[in-house]
């Protein structure tokens, strides 16, 4: 559960002749995690790609250009196949072929049809004149500009200049038409003229008669292109319905065949002799051999070079496999399976990784990749996020209404993607969201309203009150969990600490291990066990009041604490020098404080449901029975009293007495029934997604700046078996 599953290197060694048996048979197992060769053996390279290989990756790269042509999808996939050699020449190549034609079809009309728009853009403007396109152009005496400007700045600057004898100006709506006859021979009278004004000039087209008829002629172009698109576009759709499946199962079949072609690349070879290593779960050694054996006999030889233990340096001892059997028809086989050369495969191949968290925990895999996936060496945090996580966050949140939203929306993401790691934010969303309400009905809360409180821990089992307060109105409540959050904090950054400890263990020794993380475990417990302690605490003693009044630890308890912490110092400083000893403050109390913002959110996520219940019920202020504290409660439906007072209704057992402090919106007529309403809705979702904005990053923090730094590095190598998950093909 905190290491991974146990892996083993395996080897397996034999003639050439059965190279092509012994892939096939490796890659329906789907479990040998193949090592690469790194050329370092004598004698030995790298294998050639087998017959083949270029065909089917230049046949695998046209399936998938027809793929993403036809916008095939595995929505399309259908029943199962077998793909035949045939098929792959015949079939293939009559798909490639119409496809492309099409293609080449669709792509012409977009073209045209681009060109049409252009062409219109351009001659609209002309269509606003309303004079003929070719009475703007042509004239051996007149100038001509047509384009985007003010009429009379135009005219006003025509006016006043001495190169145009005269000019007249046509408008429409948005264009201008500006016709001037020069003094001299100057052709770029007109153009020098308009220069002091602001004026966009248009290209005036080439064509003739009315723009207006045009206009309308491209249209009817433009509508026969986009028809003729949307019929070849039709018949693309044909196309994806008739041949998605054979394209889905073309392409996995072609994948399986480069991926088995292409893999004695990883392998060291000779002319006669071939040696594949790779990783497999220790469990499935004895499958393993048992299948080689079956497929090729005593032409190849299997060896467990050894099973990885969890030690940083090397990767363990050698397993209890059998000796090799001798490979007799190749003496090159033979001497490679001779004195171990294939141990010597890769120094630096490190295990895979294969989590093995419960499956319930399985979804906190993605909070634990976020960082990086766990070294084979490394201790698994996984579980310990599915325990703190959820219960961090529902605990902030505390209210039944979010925790059903909450768990609804991990349930939307976990049923609604196929990617796996939304899948599993969908499942850390709904252990967060069933923490939310199972803390939200000790809380008694639903939407900020503590109808849980009066119907069910009050009505229902008659109980003053719900077992929890979140402390808004009862300080005794918001000074325990301001306690109880650096409790939290301890306990947490404890078990980060002895996962440091084991981690350090294995992999530096133990003095490493008892400086490094002995140390500030120590002086993080002790320094906090102290603080709940009377030791020292008098009437003006160095800590808060509410910390050692929640856990009355005696006096004595405090100066053994007190013990362990300095020997903790002691070890810190043994291990980091000074340095360790200006960071003790750090790992004394700072590091603990950070999760007080536990109960800071807790607070402002209560606080901010009860402004938005209070905007639209209301407020009732009463006295707890006795007297004593007042309290402030909402209001829901108005009740006349018998002295003719308005009163509201309370979520509360306490109804001796009060006074109505602000009656709500929903309480002030239609209009503001409305109003309430909608700050109703619009407040409360607000508190939702600010609930994953604090609540969720604030919880994150703490696993991964407090708790993880304590341990975790990371970088561990995911587990990829040599094998094909089947979806669309099959063999029989």
């Amino acid at each position: 559960m905190l290491r991974p599953e146990r892996m083993s290197k395996v080897s397996v060694t034999g003639s050439k002749r059965v190279i092509d048996d012994v892939i096939e048979t490796i890659h329906d197992l789907n479990l040998v995690h193949l090592s690469d060769y790194d050329g370092k053996i004598e004698g030995f390279d790298n294998g050639n790609p087998m017959e083949g290989a270029d065909d089917a990756s230049e046949k695998l790269v046209t399936v998938r250009s027809l793929q993403s042509t036809l916008d095939v999808d595995e929505a399309d996939a259908g029943p199962t196949r077998i793909v035949t050699d045939e098929a792959l020449e015949t079939e293939l190549e009559e798909i490639r072929v119409e496809v492309n034609e099409l293609d080449d079809r669709y792509g012409e009309l977009e073209d045209k049809l681009r060109d049409v728009e252009e062409r219109i853009d351009a001659v609209e403007p002309f269509a606003d004149l309303g004079i003929d396109l070719d009475l703007l152009g042509g004239y051996d005496s007149l100038q001509v500009a047509v384009g985007e400007g003010n009429a009379d700045a135009v005219r006003d600057e025509l006016r006043t200049a001495e190169a145009i004898e005269a000019f007249e100006v046509f408008e429409g709506d948005d264009t201008l038409a500006v016709f001037a006859y020069p003094r001299g021979d100057d052709p770029d009278a007109l153009d020098d003229a308009l220069v002091g004004v602001e004026f966009g000039r248009l290209e005036v087209p080439d064509a003739e008669g009315s723009p207006e008829a045009y206009v309308e002629d491209l249209r009817h172009e433009r509508d026969t292109v986009e028809s003729k698109l949307d019929s070849v576009e039709s018949e693309l759709d044909d196309l994806r319905v008739e041949h998605a499946g054979f394209l889905l199962a073309t392409e996995e079949k072609l994948s399986i065949d480069v991926q088995k072609a292409e893999v004695p690349l990883q392998f060291a070879t000779t002319e006669r002799a071939f040696v594949a290593e790779g990783w497999i779960p220790s469990d499935e050694y004895a499958t393993f051999v048992e299948a080689i054996q079956d497929a090729v006999g005593e032409h190849a030889a299997v060896e467990e070079l050894e099973q990885a233990d969890y030690e940083a340096s090397g990767h363990g001892h050698h397993g209890p496999s059998d000796e090799p059997e001798p490979v007799t028809d190749d003496a090159d086989a033979e001497t490679a399976t001779d004195g171990g050369t294939a141990a010597d495969f890769d120094e630096d191949d490190s295990p895979p990784v294969i989590q093995d968290n419960p499956s319930v925990a399985r979804p906190f895999e993605a909070l634990t990749e976020v960082i990086n996936r766990p070294k084979y060496t490394e201790l698994d945090p996984t579980v310990v996020l599915f325990l703190t996580f959820p219960a961090f966050y529902g605990f902030m949140i505390g209210d039944l209404g979010y925790g059903i939203l909450y768990a609804a929306i991990g349930f939307w993401l976990y049923r609604s993607f196929d990617s796996e790691i939304l899948s599993k934010l969908g499942g850390v969303a709904m252990w967060a969201g069933g923490f939310t309400a199972l803390f939200g009905v000790l809380y008694g809360e639903i939407f900020g309203l503590h109808l849980i409180t009066e119907y069910v821990w009050h009505g229902a089992l008659g109980l003053p009150d719900a077992p929890l307060k979140k402390g808004l109105h009862v300080g005794a409540f918001a000074q325990l969990w301001l306690a109880a959050s650096l409790v939290f904090g301890i306990v947490h950054l404890g078990i980060g600490y002895l996962f440091g400890f084991v981690n350090d263990l294995k992999s530096h020794g133990a003095r490493d291990a008892i400086t490094e993380s002995g140390g500030p475990m120590l002086l993080m417990v002790g320094f906090g066990v102290w603080l709940f302690s009377s030791h020292l605490q008098g009437e003006s003693g160095p800590r808060p009041e509410l910390l050692y009044r929640v856990v009355e630890l005696p006096a004595s308890v405090g100066m053994a604490a007190l013990a362990v912490a300095l020997l903790g110092l002691v070890l810190v400083v043994i291990g980091e020098g000074v340095e360790g000893l200006l960071e003790s403050p750090t790992y004394a109390l700072v590091n603990t404080v950070s999760y007080t913002r536990i109960a800071a959110v807790l607070l402002a996520k209560a606080g901010m449901a009860y402004v938005v219940n209070l905007l639209v019920f209301g407020a009732y202020e009463v006295e707890t029975h006795g007297g004593g504290t007042v309290e402030y409660m909402f209001g829901l439906f108005e009740i006349a009293q018998p002295a003719h007072e308005t009163h509201f209704m309370l979520f509360s057992t306490a109804t001796h007495g009060g006074e109505v402090l602000f009656p709500g919106l929903i309480h002030s007529g239609a209009a503001g029934m409305v109003a309430g309403a909608l700050v109703m809705v619009v407040g409360h979702l607000l508190v939702l997604a600010l609930g994953v904005t604090s609540a969720g990053l604030q919880t994150l923090r703490l696993e991964y700046v407090e708790f993880f730094n304590k341990f975790y590095e990371g970088g561990g190598e995911k587990y990829h078996p040599f094998g094909y998950q089947r979806n669309y093909t099959t063999e029989d």
